[in-house]
């Protein structure tokens, strides 16, 4: 059970690239992050992380239109076909090439994708159980350059693909004896969207240069004549095709190929299909720099939604082309922009900033805004009660995130350079956070501001930071000066310059249970201050190597430390000595940069952990660097327990550990050659010696690597910020069957037999020695409301410990808030003295127990202040009527309405002493 962590969720970012796209209800946005997909609950103000990891970013998603299916593919062309019901996937697919969009049709039984040039339909993935999902219906060839974008008719009889030729093809779904293709120019730029009138085959195009084309038909969509059975034959594919004809057959598909021309099919029998320009119009060049990078269309409302490189959106109503509205939402290209079913709700996706908008375009106000770091995380903080959790980046922001929610609810931007540490304070309402700008700032959480800012006497750029157990004294390391600087909280003045060290200091960290601040160095000592003593040395710890990390176990008792020559070395602070050694060099496993001229075996020799974090017990301890694995390892044994592999996403840099030998050529790598230059995007080769980023190159590869680690207070979850974001691993209790003193007589059938005995402690401990959660819960709730004082008296102190962590588990979740609260005050009251004498065991168990407390207060307190508000102004309002019909009444009638007015302030006052008695 220990060790049973799984993904549960991504932090810290919440848009990558790709399509957006809303749920069936319109309530929730789907955002592709990275190779992971997230799902934005508006409604809830809640975020998911799907459990699903392509190998290499995603770069469009389609949904079927019934909400059920997704098909999520890479930049490489392999695809997903996933649940969003049970979130499993379902399919692997592969289209050999890269994929610039899918959609799928209204009736969900097809779906097209379009790849290079050509527009693939295939059957779509039906509710039977299939050998193979993705059924290759046609292919309809016609452009000559990339496709770029599809859109359907509302009957599903045809659809339209743009092309970067500043073409759009209308092609039908069917063999229909009057449109089987038609070619539409009037551009002069790349096709963005294309979109169907609703119940017409009216069209609109967009291109990139802000024009906007309307073509009207002069043919219903019911005027489409079905073609006779007989199949045509396809003409002999040319020598350009041959290459997708192949692929095809290698993948065991068979489909009719459809080609088009760039005139209209000649037929003698019927009339064709006619398109013909109605009108063009002109977006303000001058304003948007002459650049439109995404549209969307709702049919319903006839609203157009234009999104440009200058952070603009656009809102018009077409035919007509009146402008409703126009906003800069950010100042950066907007990537991707989408319109959920009412028409309502606009979501907007920026990459370039990591940012997602959700636009209300009726009442001109945000649902949603959510920006993630859009530079690396550094570090992260948890506070005491495990409820949020603070992140800095080298973009200089200070974001606090909601664990429950998933959800940034503050950004702190003060500071102007790279954060380098941020912390809490043990009150949980007071952040630290450290800069190379040379300051350290204090952020309260209760106003949101800044409240203090610590500076030193000589610029420094501060890389380490640490705060006391009492939250009074601040210390920052100096990376340029080798000196530790010391200020007080409440008066924000500098007490001391801690001098000694010969090298840049790398981390700190106040001992738990004293005021003795650990210091590690680059000058391969770790130094213990005593803050009591004038600031002295207390100890000095000479190590074998660069020291890189340092902390100390929850207890006090222990330092853990990591050096440059991949150790974690153990020290008991008390006596000065080496307690444990582990070497994680093998552990680690670096991949291979495409830059490297030596294998990841070699280069492996100079990678180490960088960051270090005991779990909440201190029996174990998680290590991360440069690499894609964290390391937790069992400090008694001594050994490696579990790695994690925090991402599988190719797009990164040394991921593998061996070059793709198919990208050498006698020039070099084929990965360094610059091929998309023309695009925007560039060359992959960074300068030398350039980790975080290069600004110089316009597109660069990052590096996988782990930044941070910290274990949450409550000891069921993990973080830890990496290239990806921020990852939180929770402690999944349905993955192991751990049973705790099983006997031949412990089976569920002897537990229900207890129960019916009503014998309940003997039915509590038998549930507690099988351990499984079902059993646990029903055992627990079977015990009468008046029956839990008793049993808690009752129960084997070994037991204790369990039914309280399993009380703070179902109270995070259940709705028998009272049946819970109950158990979990007789449990404190009637054995508080023994739980105290093991506090240091149990605080993790009693912090779980205080979150999901503070958590349902924080709800229940609004609430009752709502329904107390609202009572109050019922009493004032009756009182008013009843003075009315005082003055207009006479004799009996007014001592019968001042029982009334007695009676209703009687009631009114018991409700509101209600409410104050559940706050």
């Amino acid at each position: 059970m220990k060790f049973a962590y799984r993904f549960s969720n991504l932090l810290g970012a919440v848009y990558r690239q790709g399509n957006l796209s809303f749920s069936k209800d319109g309530n929730s946005v789907i955002s592709p992050v990275g190779n992971r997909v997230s799902v934005f609950d508006l409604k809830n103000n809640t975020s998911e992380t799907l459990p699903i990891s392509t190998t290499k970013n995603i770069s469009c998603v389609g949904l079927s239109p019934d909400g059920n299916l997704a098909i999520i593919v890479d930049e490489d062309g392999a695809a997903l076909l996933v649940s969003l019901i049970t979130r499993a996937i379902l399919h692997h697919f592969h289209f050999h090439k890269p994929v610039s969009s899918i959609r799928f049709s209204p009736d969900g039984r097809k779906f097209v994708v379009t790849k290079d040039n050509v527009a693939l339909m295939y059957h779509a993935p039906g509710k039977q159980r299939e050998f193979n999902a993705f059924v290759l219906d046609k292919s309809y060839y016609g452009p000559y350059d990339e496709t770029t974008c599809i859109d359907w008719t509302d009957d599903s009889k045809c659809f339209a693909v743009g092309s970067k030729d500043m073409s759009t093809w209308v092609f039908g779904a069917e063999r229909w004896a009057n449109l089987i293709y038609y070619s539409l120019g009037g551009h002069k730029d790349v096709i963005v969207g294309c979109f169907f009138e609703k119940d017409s085959l009216d069209l609109y195009t967009v291109s990139q240069d802000g024009t906007l084309c309307v073509w009207e038909s002069d043919t219903e969509p019911d005027g489409l004549v079905l073609t006779k059975k007989s199949k045509p034959k396809a003409p002999s594919p040319t020598e350009e095709d041959d290459e997708d004809t192949e692929e095809e057959r290698t993948e065991g598909q068979e489909g009719e190929v459809i080609r088009g021309k760039a005139e209209a099919p000649k037929d003698k029998q019927t009339k064709n299909v006619r398109f013909k320009q109605r009108s063009k119009h002109f977006f303000n060049k001058e304003r948007d720099f002459n650049n439109l990078t995404a549209a969307a269309y709702h049919k319903p409302t006839h609203i157009l939604v234009t999104g440009f490189a200058s952070g603009i959106f656009h809102l018009h109503e077409l035919p007509e082309f009146n402008l409703i509205h126009s906003l800069s939402i950010s100042d950066q290209r907007i990537s991707s922009v989408s319109i959920n079913s009412t028409g309502d709700w606009i979501g907007f996706g920026c990459s370039g900033m990591g940012q997602l908008l959700v636009w209300e375009w009726q009442s001109e106000s945000y649902v949603f805004k959510q920006q993630g770091h859009f530079n690396n995380m550094a570090s992260l903080a948890y506070s005491p009660d495990g409820q949020y959790v603070a992140t800095g980046g080298d973009d200089g922001k200070v974001k606090v995130w909601n664990t429950n929610s998933g959800l940034c609810f503050v950004t702190f931007t003060e500071h102007t350079s790279s954060i380098t540490n941020v912390t809490f304070t043990s009150s949980g309402f007071v952040i630290v956070s450290a800069s190379l700008d040379g300051t350290v700032r204090a952020f309260d959480l209760h106003r949101y501001r800044n409240f203090r800012t610590f500076t030193s006497p000589r610029p420094a750029q501060f890389s380490s930071l640490a705060v006391d157990a009492s939250g009074e004294l601040v210390s920052a390391g100096a990376q340029d000066s080798f000196e530790i600087f010391l200020w007080s909280m409440q008066t924000g003045r500098l007490l001391e310059v801690l001098g000694g060290h010969e090298g840049p200091v790398s981390c700190l960290c106040f001992s738990p249970v004293q005021s003795i601040l650990a210091s590690a160095s680059w000058d391969r000592t770790i130094r213990l201050w005593d803050m009591l003593n004038s600031w002295q040395v207390k100890e000095t710890l000479s190590l074998t190597s660069d020291a890189l990390s340092v902390t100390y176990r929850p207890d006090g008792q222990e330092l853990a430390v990591a050096t440059l020559n991949s150790e974690i070395i153990f020290w008991n602070p008390q006596t000065a000595t080496q307690t444990g050694s582990i070497s994680g060099r093998h552990d680690l496993e670096m991949g291979r940069k495409e830059t490297d001229k030596i294998t990841a075996k070699h280069s492996a020799k100079g990678k180490s952990f960088t960051s270090l974090c005991y779990s909440a017990d201190g029996e174990s301890i998680l290590a991360g660097g440069q690499s894609k694995f964290v390391c937790i390892y069992n400090i008694r044994e001594q050994m490696l327990m579990k790695k994690f592999e925090i991402s599988c996403n190719l797009s990164f840099d040394a991921m593998e550990e061996f070059l793709d030998r198919r990208k050498m050529t006698e020039f070099g790598s084929l990965a360094l050659v610059d091929e998309g230059a023309g695009d925007g995007d560039g060359v992959n080769i960074s300068l030398p010696g350039v980790r975080r980023g290069d600004m110089s190159s316009r597109h660069f590869k990052p590096e996988i690597r782990v930044t941070s680690l910290r274990f949450s207070p409550t000891g069921r979850s993990w973080a830890a910020t990496t290239t990806e974001g921020l990852l939180i691993y929770s402690l999944d209790s349905t993955l192991v069957f751990d049973p705790y003193d099983l006997d031949l007589d412990v089976t569920p059938a002897s537990i229900h037999k207890q129960l019916q005995l009503k014998d309940w402690t003997s039915a509590i401990v038998l549930a507690f020695r099988l351990n499984e959660k079902a059993l646990k819960q029903e055992v627990l709730e079977s015990v009468p409301h008046d029956q839990i004082q008793v049993v808690c008296s009752t129960l084997p102190d070994i037991y204790v410990e369990k039914l309280l962590g399993f009380v703070a588990a179902c109270l995070e979740k259940t709705a028998h808030l009272q049946f819970y609260m109950t158990w979990a005050q007789s449990l404190l009251m009637l054995h508080g003295q023994k739980l105290k004498n093991r506090s240091g065991a149990i605080l993790p168990t009693l912090q779980a127990l205080q979150k999901s407390i503070q958590r349902h207060f924080d709800d229940l307190s609004k609430l009752c202040d709502f329904n107390k508000y609202n009572i109050r102004y019922a009493v004032a309002l009756s009182k008013q009527r009843g003075m009315k019909r005082a003055a207009e009444d006479e004799g009996g009638e007014e001592e019968e309405e001042e029982e009334d007015e007695e009676l209703s302030e009687e009631m009114s006052e018991a409700s509101i002493d209600g409410a104050d008695m559940i706050l």
